[in-house]
């Protein structure tokens, strides 16, 4: 994976604190529905066009240098629009539980759910805040207390204009299932030693998933997807190298699941289809 790709994670005082930040680039025009949002998210728009659908707030469409905020925990429709020769492309932010918590931890209960939110471009400064993150994990001289306040700061520029993140997502059993998944992605996961990691039986899990609808093979496929969909976007890793990591057995078996899940070819994805 060439270094420009390549995740860059800093670690702050707390153990499980971080920010990652990583660049997004799609070719083809895709929708991709139910994609799950583990951390706070922000989305920085460079070029084209991201279209979402928001429960909360309808369809929002954000354009080059808006700023598009999703919370923890939510599952999401959005569409990813290159412009005419030249690919999507976007900076991701993820802010861990415990950086929200800081800022956000005091707000007023909310009496329903934010939603995605978008800021737009001309009404606020979401280039400085971009360049102050991107400078800060670029920084290796700064001791980890003064990187812990400057990686705050976009955080409080938010709740500044009006942004509201909860501070810890509803924990839905569909979710924890995924998050042990994730621990290692490639492994040939089974139904019984997830249950046995959770101090249950088997029946005891399907049941536990059934009050998300959500069946324990359709979640670890769809975790498998996604990752691959995250690393098409942002790494230079082969398709074929994404496919094992991922825990498909071959290439092939790893291109159907995907075009089957999200209505595209994984070489699309980098490469405009004609």
């Amino acid at each position: 994976m060439d270094d420009k790709n390549a995740h860059q994670d800093v670690m702050v005082p707390s153990p499980v604190a971080s920010v990652s930040i990583f660049p997004i680039s799609q070719a083809t025009a895709a929708t991709f529905t139910d994609l799950y949002i583990g951390q706070a998210f922000l989305c920085f728009i460079q070029s084209g066009s991201k279209r979402v659908v928001c429960p909360v707030r309808g369809e929002l469409i954000a354009e080059q240098g808006d700023l598009l905020i999703f919370a923890p925990g939510d599952l999401v429709t959005l569409e990813n629009r290159p412009v005419p020769n030249a690919n999507y492309l976007a900076d991701g932010v993820y802010f861990s539980h415990d950086l929200v918590e800081s800022v956000f931890a005091e707000q007023p209960r909310p009496t329903s759910p934010a939603g995605i939110q978008l800021l737009r471009a001309a009404s606020t400064d979401i280039s400085t805040i971009l360049d102050l993150i991107k400078e800060t994990l670029h920084r290796d001289d700064l001791p980890a207390i003064v990187r812990q306040h400057r990686l705050l700061e976009p955080l409080i520029w938010l709740q500044q204009n009006g942004v509201r993140l909860p501070t810890r997502s509803e924990d839905q059993p569909w979710s924890k299932v995924r998050r042990f998944i994730e621990t290692d992605i490639s492994r040939s996961w089974r139904l019984a030693e997830v249950a046995q990691h959770f101090a249950m039986s088997e029946a005891t899990l399907r049941r536990w998933l059934a009050k998300s609808g959500l069946g324990f093979a359709e979640i670890l496929l769809n975790t498998r997807l996604e990752n691959g969909l995250a690393q098409l976007q942002t790494t230079s890793t082969s398709i074929s190298q994404i496919a094992l990591q991922c825990g498909f057995k071959t290439p092939s078996h790893f291109s159907d699941a995907f075009r089957k899940r999200f209505g595209i070819r994984p070489k699309a994805i980098r490469s405009a289809e004609k």
